[in-house]
């Protein structure tokens, strides 16, 4: 896979928001779990809702949310949650 094929993770979240700091840690665990086993890597980017009115509306009590493509997982909370969010959007070849 090539750097501009790489497949980009977006964390909507908020600065303050300890349910999004638990969620990244779970992914973070996640990503070195899928690395361990030779799958490509997952960039991460960070959205900060607060800094945008739409996203505070339309993602405020749904954070953590983590968006690949068109998918979509929101109140991410349990490492089940990741991998299993993981597995649809980014499957083992």
């Amino acid at each position: 896979m090539t750097d501009a094929a790489r497949m980009t993770l977006q964390i909507y979240r908020r600065p303050g928001c300890h349910l999004c700091d638990d969620a990244e840690l779970l992914l973070r665990d996640e990503l070195a779990q899928r690395a361990r086993a030779g799958l490509p890597p997952i960039e991460v980017q960070h959205v900060d809702i607060s800094a945008d009115q739409e996203l505070e509306a339309r993602y405020r009590r749904r954070i953590p949310v983590f968006v690949i493509g068109e998918l979509e997982s929101e109140l991410v909370t349990s490492s089940r949650q990741v991998r299993e969010f993981l597995e649809q959007a980014a499957p083992s070849p």
